[in-house]
């Protein structure tokens, strides 16, 4: 008898040029979330933002139309402009971050409250998991399959504050922080679960979005249940005291 042999098939290596195109539904999250409590000012005539609000908005929307538009250069084969615009976020994602940190502190407005360090959880979360996803994604530019995910997940953590607060303040009959955060959550630990299981034959860079699903659920835990710590409570009152806005 002849012994047949089965091939083995490797699983097809997952190619994310098209996802410039699905991370295009985060202009529509970010239009929806902060229509109420920003763009409709400018149409009613109300708009009255600090010089800080501006600053973020236009951060933020830099880095989000950097992310469409990477892999939509890789799939048009636009490789010069492509390495141009990574070279720029050098500079642009730490631009971000002073947006974010300089809003923050001016919200603040050097109230030192009982809860002052659980409350900065939430944008310090976000700091945190872009700046880790961001240095794996540069560490690991050569490698598509770590590089895309990676870029891919500091997409993902515009998700909650955008989609949030659209369901604070237009799904729900009342406003609810709480409430709607969990729901929030929820809704991403699902795309990251669904993402995780849609590429566990993948032999690259599946371990990516578990990592980003694990600095979630630690985030999550400390916002949730409010947890702070002495040291981090002293740095919370530095950081409102200090006079940068």
């Amino acid at each position: 008898m002849k012994e047949t042999t089965k091939k083995i098939k490797k699983p097809k290596k997952i190619r994310f040029e098209k996802s410039g195109y699905y991370l295009i539904i985060l202009v529509l999250f970010m239009l929806l979330g902060f229509w109420p409590t920003y763009f409709s000012k400018f149409i009613d005539g109300t708009a009255n933002f600090n010089t800080y609000f501006h600053f973020h908005a236009f951060m933020a929307t830099v880095w989000i139309f950097i992310l469409i538009a990477q892999p939509i250069l890789i799939r048009k084969k636009k490789l010069a402009i492509h390495k141009l615009i990574g070279k720029l976020s050098y500079f642009i994602l730490p631009i971000f971050f002073a947006s974010v940190i300089l809003l923050k502190h001016f919200t603040i407005n050097g109230e030192i409250t009982d809860n002052l360090g659980s409350s900065l959880w939430l944008q310090v979360k976000d700091l945190i998991i872009i700046g880790i996803m961001y240095a794996i994604a540069i560490v690991n530019k050569h490698n598509v399959q770590i590089h895309a995910r990676a870029m891919i997940a500091t997409g993902i953590v515009f998700i909650e504050p955008t989609l949030g607060r659209f369901i604070i303040l237009t799904v729900l009959p009342e406003p609810n922080f709480v409430l709607g955060l969990a729901i929030t959550v929820g809704i991403i630990y699902a795309l990251i679960i669904s993402i995780i299981y849609i590429e566990r034959k993948q032999t690259s860079g599946r371990w990516v979005f578990p990592l980003l699903l694990l600095l979630y659920i630690i985030f999550h835990y400390l916002i949730f249940f409010q947890i702070s710590f002495p040291l981090w409570d002293a740095f919370a009152k530095w950081f409102t005291l200090l006079p940068i806005t």
